[in-house]
């Protein structure tokens, strides 16, 4: 009796050990086969900082009268890269998406829609107004400026 009540088990086993095994093949696999991350352009902790240094850079580099914070612009960089390390995205990627040229086009094509408010985009002093704007504003952007 006692054979046949293990038989009996070690046959119903099977298939609920089979299941298990899926099972766990698949919640192993799970963190892989989880929904793909956004791409970095729709991540705003990452995207509204990246995009505040490369606007800073553009105005130290274009308005004759304001410098940057050089070192505090990349203090922000590193720290954008750690924490998108730690949403998952590799370096490999970062690097992608910071190297891109049709990431680099959309944040200029950006950039220079919220410069024409302050005149003509081909002016360096329409640069100089925006970047006081934002110092005055203590932005983000301003946060990285300061007048010569």
């Amino acid at each position: 009796m006692e054979d046949a009540m293990q038989s009996t088990f070690r046959t119903a086993a099977r298939p609920l050990g089979r299941a298990l095994a899926i099972f766990a093949c698949v919640a192993a696999a799970a963190p892989g086969m989880a929904l793909a991350k956004p791409s970095l352009r729709d991540v705003p902790e990452i995207e509204d900082p990246l995009f505040a240094v490369a606007v800073a850079n553009e105005i130290r580099e274009v308005c004759p009268s304001i410098s940057g914070r050089v070192t505090k612009g990349i203090g922000v960089l590193w720290n954008l890269r750690a924490r998108a390390n730690e949403l998952g995205y590799t370096d490999d990627e970062i690097r992608a998406y910071v190297k891109s040229p049709e990431e680099k086009a959309r944040m200029r094509a950006k950039g220079m829609e919220i410069l024409a408010d302050y005149g003509p985009v081909s002016d360096p002093q329409t640069y100089c107004a925006y970047g006081r704007a934002e110092i005055a504003k203590g932005s983000a952007i301003g946060a990285l400026l300061k007048e010569k």
